[in-house]
C-alpha cells in the first residue's frame, strides 16, 4: 500500500509539472485590457484606450501615441464639439474626419476616434461602435477621427492608466483614466518573458 501511494504521488507531481505555464483553455489569449468608459451629463466616452504601438507611434518618451474611443452625445437636440484634449503625457493633436473642420457630435450620435483604416480594418475592435448604449444610434457612414499625443513626456506602459481630459464646448470637461492596449496575443508571446524560452521543456516534443 505504501508503494502504491508513493507511485500515485509521483505521477501527480509529474502531471502538474507538465501543465505549469500553459492552460489549454487560455492558450489562445486576447488582450486583457478593455478601454475605460464614463458618463458625464450629456456626453459618454466608451472604450477609451491608448493604442498599442503601430506605424508611426512608439508610445516612448519623445515619441507619439494614439488615443482611441467613441464619443457619444446623449442630448436629444443639441450638437456638441470636442474643443481640446489635455494630458500631462504631452501635447494633443486632434484631426477631424476627412472633410470636417472639427469633431462635432450630433444629437443621439457618436463619433469614433481610431487608427487610420490602413492600420486597422473595419472589424478591428479599436474602431468598433460601442454596445449597450440604447440612447445613441451609430451613423454607419461616420468617418474616423484621430487624436494623437505628441512629444511624450514619458514612456507609456501597458498595465498602467493615464489621466486624460476631453473638453467639450457645451458639456465642459470630462476626465477619464485611460488604460493602454496590451496588444495582440502574438505580440505578447514574442516578448522575452513569454516566448518559447519561458516555456522551458513543455513543448510539443516533450510527449505530455
Amino acid at each position: 500500500m505504501v508503494t502504491v501511494a508513493a507511485l500515485a504521488a509521483g505521477a501527480a507531481i509529474a502531471i502538474s509539472g507538465c501543465s505549469a505555464g500553459k492552460i489549454a483553455q487560455t492558450a489562445n489569449q486576447v488582450a486583457a485590457v478593455n478601454g475605460s468608459s464614463v458618463d458625464a451629463e450629456q456626453i459618454s466616452l466608451r472604450n477609451a484606450h491608448i493604442v498599442y504601438p503601430g506605424t508611426g507611434y512608439t508610445n516612448l518618451k519623445g515619441g507619439s501615441a494614439l488615443l482611441a474611443l467613441s464619443i457619444i452625445n446623449n442630448s436629444a437636440t443639441k450638437d456638441d464639439k470636442l474643443v481640446s484634449v489635455t494630458t500631462d503625457l504631452g501635447a494633443v493633436k486632434i484631426t477631424p474626419a476627412s472633410g470636417q473642420s472639427a469633431i462635432v457630435i450630433a444629437p443621439q450620435q457618436n463619433v469614433i476616434a481610431a487608427p487610420k483604416k490602413t492600420e486597422a480594418s473595419a472589424s478591428d475592435s479599436h474602431a468598433a461602435a460601442p454596445s449597450g448604449d440604447k440612447a445613441a444610434t451609430t451613423n454607419p457612414e461616420a468617418a474616423t477621427a484621430q487624436i494623437e499625443i505628441t512629444g511624450l513626456t514619458r514612456d507609456i506602459i501597458p498595465g498602467l492608466t493615464y489621466s486624460v481630459v476631453f473638453n467639450f464646448e457645451n458639456n465642459g470637461p470630462v476626465k477619464i483614466e485611460v488604460p493602454v492596449d496590451a496588444g495582440t496575443d502574438t505580440a505578447r508571446h514574442q516578448s522575452d518573458k513569454s516566448g518559447p524560452a519561458a516555456e522551458g521543456g513543455h513543448g510539443s516534443s516533450g510527449g505530455h
